[in-house]
């Protein structure tokens, strides 16, 4: 069975797929989509936006995104996972428990299935989680100024990640690495600019 998205069929080995790249203006509604869901988050009313906490939360549906499809071998399930990734926040708020443990969980769940039924997919993703998520969940310790510049560089640094699979066109589609470059770019280093005016 041809397992498809709606930008690309998908590779089950994670690898890339050969496809013509998205047209000039799909590029730039994807990023200007990103940005306006970044701006979203961070003007979003909660007492900690300032913090930390949320370009940690943004890291980690970012990167559970991706460990999702690599896990799946199925692109459009980053997407979904959009949407899973808020509902287990908002269910963490509800129970009173860190979001960034709630995410960590996740992804274990994820790990302990991708490395069963894909392990060459599955590996890549879950460092780049440890990686990524894992310095910004440190950065929840620290000083309030320093974490939301920590946390803020390596959501931005995470847009890197994003390009890669974008000029790749691997483990998830190229909408999903636009938008989640605009985001991570514009949530990332205005959280940085907080903190460095603070």
């Amino acid at each position: 069975m041809n397992r498809t998205d709606h930008a690309a069929p998908a590779a089950t080995d994670g690898a890339a797929v050969t496809t013509a790249p998205p047209s000039i203006p799909f590029i730039v509604l994807a990023l200007v989509i990103g940005v306006v869901s970044g701006f979203g988050l961070l003007f979003s009313g909660y007492p900690e936006a300032l913090g930390a906490t949320v370009p940690t939360t943004a890291l980690g549906i970012a990167t559970l995104c991706y460990l999702a499809a690599a896990v799946t071998g199925l692109r459009w399930v980053a997407w979904l996972v959009v949407a899973v990734g808020t509902l287990l926040v908002f269910g963490a708020e509800l129970l009173d428990l860190p979001r960034w443990a709630v995410l960590a969980t996740a992804g274990l769940v994820l790990l302990v299935i991708g490395l069963i039924a894909r392990p060459r997919a599955t590996t890549p993703q879950a460092l780049a989680m440890l990686g990524f998520f894992g310095v910004a969940v440190v950065a929840l310790a620290l000083d309030p100024r320093l974490g939301l510049a920590i946390a803020g560089l390596a959501l931005a640094a995470h847009a890197g990640w994003d390009v890669v699979h974008y000029r790749r066109n691997a483990v998830v589609g190229r909408s999903l690495a636009l938008w989640c470059m605009g985001l991570d770019l514009f949530l990332g280093l205005v959280c940085v600019g907080i903190a460095l005016a603070g």
